[in-house]
């Protein structure tokens, strides 16, 4: 296990959302102000309500890339019938060594809300054979990445990254 994905088999990234795969790109996922995501980090819902920036590193310009974000512990953790089954955010056609900005947002941000529990919101990176050769899911509704990647021909992830988050109590907003 390389020690880039170990984070994500602990958290059982790896098994449930995605197969193991070997990371190949560097991806930085940042909320606002500058909360860089890294592995586990937990974040509480004001941070999230906005789309975070997301920076792909890559093999230039001429690679295109497609990243999904992605909630499996819906609608609990404890009870996850809709795990994997629901995309936050979706966009294809992202030129390597850019930002996501500079592709095509297929699924807009939608803020996550976890209602119960401590949720994994999961970015997951895919390397496209070509520009415009991934087309949008029918529903954000019924959505399992595994499928989305072999429908499409996108094969392993070559990043993923994910953090926490959690119902924000009226103790924390009262601070």
């Amino acid at each position: 296990m390389s020690r880039i994905t170990e984070p994500l088999t602990v958290a059982r990234v790896i098994g449930e959302v995605v197969d193991d795969f070997n990371p190949s790109v560097i991806i930085t996922v940042i909320f606002n102000p500058n909360r860089q995501v890294t592995n586990g980090l937990m974040l509480i819902p004001p941070i999230i309500a906005a789309r975070p920036r997301v920076e792909i590193g890559g093999e230039g310009m001429r690679t295109a890339y497609t990243l999904i974000m992605t909630d499996p512990d819906a609608p609990s953790p404890s009870d996850p019938y809709l795990r994997n089954i629901s995309t936050g955010m979706m966009v294809t056609d992202i030129p390597g060594t850019t930002d996501v900005t500079f592709g095509r947002e297929v699924v807009s941000y939608e803020s996550p809300r976890p209602v119960i529990g401590i949720h994994r919101y999961v970015f997951i990176l895919f390397k496209q054979r070509a520009r415009q050769t991934v087309g949008p899911p029918p529903s954000r509704d019924h959505f399992n990445t595994r499928n989305f990647s072999e429908e499409n021909g996108l094969g392993l992830p070559v990043a993923a990254l994910y953090f926490n988050a959690q119902r924000e109590t009226a103790a924390v907003r009262r601070r």
